[in-house]
């Protein structure tokens, strides 16, 4: 940009010159003053913008909890971010693993969000370098939460550092490929929509940079109820459905009370259930997982007039899906997830992450050859190997048991919050990632399941068979 000194030096020749010399500077000048009052909102403005020369951004990503989690470039840090639909502007949070972040003009804001909590404190930053591959936007607003308690790294196994959503849905057509974990970004005007019976388009309503999408679902009292759906990738859940009597959502008598996630003002709870069908853009899911969250959670948010619930990850996953919000839609494929059951957690335990420990382990490695006799035909002669035991320390992540479900085998088995997991039918779980240690203790119907845990500096070993949560 023309700083003021430089403006002045050209008002200064332009002063002196001859009628032809003015004529031509003066319209320099006028140029010169248009690019400086100008040059702040074009360069400056909110937006991400892919670079010139490339047609799409590709980029693969990790599927976690069927949540989707990708690179994001902040002012220089390189941060995971869960890319969640349900998000109007980026927040970042837990940076407490971070030598240095820079967050630029910061003033304190009250946001909140679903959740039994009160509304909590957060800075509100502007100017700020996103940068995601060959996808940058200049001058971003974000939030940062800097309450250590809103934290979804431990519950997920992988490093969260914040969630990023509508301003990436608002400038590309996203691409997302669930089975093969890759994304692409594309510029809305270029982009070609595939033409396929194979892919529906499904309507999307934009309102206040959130996306909804009309279904329908049949409950055990009332069928084809007409729904109006948040669409929520930052939601690991498959259905939220909130009671509404006069459209007949209410809680099916079988349910039983749960943990259902962590929001921006506290924990979440509610009942979880089944609804006998789902259906979305004629594609029908049956006996799909649905949870109801407890009024509390959502009574003081006014963006759920007009809304029946969300669909999250576990429904999504099932699809293949372009999303354009561009031309108010969504296109759909189902892909190899979409007849995969839906999964209940038959053990009633939660985990997460809690620190690292030293584990001790005692390996036999070669150490020489003493002697080695004559070779003869298929014979080596004498041969002596000293074998030397030693023990090898290493740091593995503490895999605790963070709640359970009253009733479930788990807990009748005896086991509590604060167990420290070792070991799941025999398998050490430090050599798995803490979705795996979830699938090894929810298998199959009428597993049985041994659980090796650390209490009170003492190893116990519990056992249980896995039961269906409805029969």
């Amino acid at each position: 940009m023309l700083i003021y000194s430089e403006v002045k030096a050209l008002f200064l020749i332009f002063k002196g010159s001859n009628s032809l010399k003015r004529y031509q500077l003066e319209k320099t000048f006028r140029y010169i003053v248009f690019l400086i009052l100008c040059f702040p909102i074009l360069s400056f403005s909110q937006t991400f913008n892919l670079k010139e020369g490339k047609k799409y951004q590709k980029l693969n990503f990790q599927l976690v909890n069927n949540l989707i989690i990708i690179p994001v470039e902040v002012n220089g840090s390189m941060l995971s971010f869960i890319l969640d639909s349900g998000v109007s502007t980026p927040i970042l949070f837990n940076i407490s693993d971070q030598d240095s972040i820079q967050i630029n003009n910061v003033h304190e804001v009250t946001i909140r969000g679903l959740g039994e909590g009160d509304s909590m404190k957060a800075l509100s930053s502007r100017g700020n370098f996103f940068k995601i591959e060959n996808i940058e936007s200049l001058n971003q607003d974000l939030y940062v939460v800097m309450d250590k308690s809103l934290n979804f790294s431990p519950s997920l196994g992988v490093p969260i550092h914040g969630i990023i959503g509508y301003d990436l849905f608002r400038d590309f057509i996203i691409d997302v490929n669930y089975s093969k974990r890759v994304m692409k970004l594309y510029r809305p005007k270029t982009y070609v929509h595939k033409k396929s019976k194979r892919y529906r388009a499904v309507p999307l309503t934009i309102l206040k940079k959130k996306a909804y999408v009309k279904g329908t679902v049949s409950m055990s009292k009332v069928e084809n109820i007409q729904v109006n759906l948040l669409v929520d990738t930052g939601s690991s859940d498959a259905l939220w459905l909130f009671e509404n009597e006069e459209k007949g959502i209410a809680i099916p008598d079988k349910n039983y009370e749960d943990f259902l996630g962590k929001g921006l003002s506290g924990n979440i709870y509610g009942k979880r259930t089944k609804v006998n069908n789902l259906s979305l853009g004629g594609f029908f899911l049956k006996d799909a997982k649905a949870a109801f969250p407890d009024k509390e959670s959502y009574a003081n948010l006014k963006s759920l007039i007009n809304r029946n619930g969300s669909i999250g990850g576990e429904v999504l996953k099932r699809f293949n899906i372009v999303f354009d919000y561009a031309h108010n839609k969504i296109t759909l494929k189902r892909n190899k997830n979409f007849n995969t059951p839906f999964r209940y957690n038959m053990s009633g335990i939660d985990l997460q992450h809690s620190g690292v420990r030293y584990m001790a382990e005692q390996i036999t490695e070669a150490n020489r050859v003493v002697s080695v006799g004559n070779r003869e035909e298929n014979h080596f002669g004498n041969v002596q190997i000293l074998f030397e035991n030693t023990t090898r320390l290493s740091l593995v992540p503490e895999i605790i048991v963070s709640g359970i479900r009253a009733g479930s085998p788990s807990d009748l088995a005896g086991l509590r919050e604060g167990d420290l997991i070792l070991a799941v039918n025999g398998k050490r779980v430090y050599k798995y990632k803490l979705q795996e240690i979830l699938t090894l203790l929810n298998e199959k119907e009428g597993k049985k399941i041994r659980v090796l845990i650390e209490r009170s500096e003492s190893d116990l070993l519990f056992s249980y068979v896995l039961k269906k949560v409805f029969k």
